[in-house]
């Protein structure tokens, strides 16, 4: 998995490309977002729209990332989600819990 950190109007903007499977990927999400944050509550985005497959340890990767964002007073959203991704988030009925949106600049966007 490759991770791309841009910043798009205060939103931190991580891109993900490739397979998410946990393990140094979350590792590497966790250093992004960290590098994102700075002093301010961490608004952020997650476009999984170069995502082609996600595990359960993917999925747990992504739980740990908005947690880690809301203890700081902010959120985490999803945009571009694949169907296959959506099907994870469905089954484990994790996609009541995710924000999501059909584009990035929808996602950064709704932070308003």
């Amino acid at each position: 998995m490759q991770i791309r950190s841009t910043t798009r109007d205060g939103v931190a903007l991580l891109t993900l490309d490739g397979d998410v499977l946990g393990g140094p990927d979350g590792s590497a999400l966790h250093d992004a977002l960290a590098a994102a944050r700075g002093d301010a509550p961490l608004q952020a985005v997650v476009d999984l729209s170069g995502v082609r497959f996600m595990n359960s340890s993917g999925l747990g990767m992504l739980v740990g990332a908005l947690t880690t964002a809301r203890n700081t007073g902010g959120d985490l959203r999803l945009a571009a989600v694949g169907d296959r991704v959506r099907a994870i988030l469905e089954v484990t009925q994790l996609d009541g819990v995710f924000a999501s949106f059909p584009t990035a600049a929808d996602a950064v966007a709704s932070y308003g």
